[in-house]
């Protein structure tokens, strides 16, 4: 069975910088707190009528297949992960082929796992090349979260936390033998699911839009901050070893680990645990916030521009997130 490498990857961020002392009079919070708790300093927000879920997917896979020498027509499926679709349907997955002009007709599927959403698009995508059905797979993660963010003090601990991005890859069957993706780790445990949701807009009520206008309040995200974390720090290690077991590899082979960017707490408590030096750890937090399905491409195609990123490299992807769902990716670059 033959492998899928990554030809091409690209990302985009809005231009709206938003620093923490920019939320600072809304939540009622500190640069200091939300620091001290996330590692955050600045996000992106999106900006009303510049950007969208699927143009901002489509401006990163733009870039992803410059990189992989492509036009749009040249992609035989797209693989769209995101919870914040421009549309309660159709999902996202369309409306990209769409900015992209594309006129193939090619396939579009959506996936929604929420911060391991991209991994799962990647498994999904591998599969589809590893079996021969498709050559060329175009997988995006793109989020909006800025527009769905309890703004007050009540949703300071989750405000503070989400930015807006997008990141792409584009999958090819790999033409080096031993190299590309090598194996995809995916796991999920749903007695979790109400530990981090948006419970609204929900399909199991009679008259949905009512119940949606009495329960407002809903349609922010909850989550349980301790123990999302205490979940995290066990599943991250779990299914990084994994990805390095099945194929023979020690956490010092890793030459670099892009983890889901959720919380810098989160990523330095797994470094520690794979005792990896801060050179082999990949973490834009800092800048972005957390753009669940987008902050693993995205931190990708930033590692990979930047030149953290060589051919040869042994390279590990890992997420955490909603559902309670995790997953892994281990790639020789």
């Amino acid at each position: 069975m033959r492998h899928s490498e990554i030809a091409g990857v690209g990302h985009y961020v809005p231009s709206r910088v938003v620093k923490n002392a920019e939320l600072e009079p809304l939540l009622n919070t500190s640069d200091t707190w939300i620091q001290e708790r996330t590692g955050i300093q600045e996000r992106r927000w999106f900006e009303e009528g510049t950007d969208t879920t699927a143009n901002m997917g489509a401006r990163a896979a733009r870039r992803a297949l410059d990189m992989a020498g492509l036009q749009p027509d040249d992609v035989q499926l797209i693989v769209f992960a995101t919870l914040s679709p421009d549309y309660f349907f159709p999902g996202s997955g369309v409306l990209l082929q769409r900015e992209l002009s594309m006129t193939n007709n090619c396939p579009a599927l959506d996936v929604r796992n929420q911060c391991s959403g991209f991994i799962y698009g990647l498994s999904v995508a591998d599969q589809f090349v590893r079996t021969g059905m498709y050559d060329t797979v175009l997988v995006v993660g793109s989020e909006i979260h800025s527009s769905g963010l309890d703004k007050t003090p009540n949703g300071r601990g989750v405000a503070v936390i989400f930015g807006d991005g997008a990141g792409a890859v584009v999958l090819r069957p790999s033409t080096r033998e031993g190299h590309g993706i090598l194996s995809t780790h995916l796991y999920s445990q749903g007695e979790f699911a109400e530990e981090l949701i948006v419970k609204e807009p929900s399909s199991n009520k009679e008259d949905r839009v009512g119940h949606v206008i009495a329960n407002a309040a809903d349609l922010y995200p909850y989550m349980n901050g301790q123990n999302v974390f205490k979940h995290a720090v066990v599943r991250f290690p779990q299914v990084i070893k994994e990805a390095l077991d099945t194929n023979g590899y020690q956490p010092a082979d890793i030459d670099m680990l892009i983890p889901h960017q959720a919380n810098l707490r989160i990523t330095q408590y797994v470094q520690q645990k794979m005792g990896l030096p801060d050179e082999k750890v990949f973490s834009n937090i800092q800048r972005y916030g957390n753009t669940t399905a987008a902050s693993i491409p995205l931190a990708l195609s930033e590692a990979v521009e930047q030149g953290k990123i060589k051919r040869g490299d042994l390279v590990c992807l890992a997420a955490f997130g909603s559902g309670f769902t995790w997953a892994s990716a281990l790639i020789k670059w």
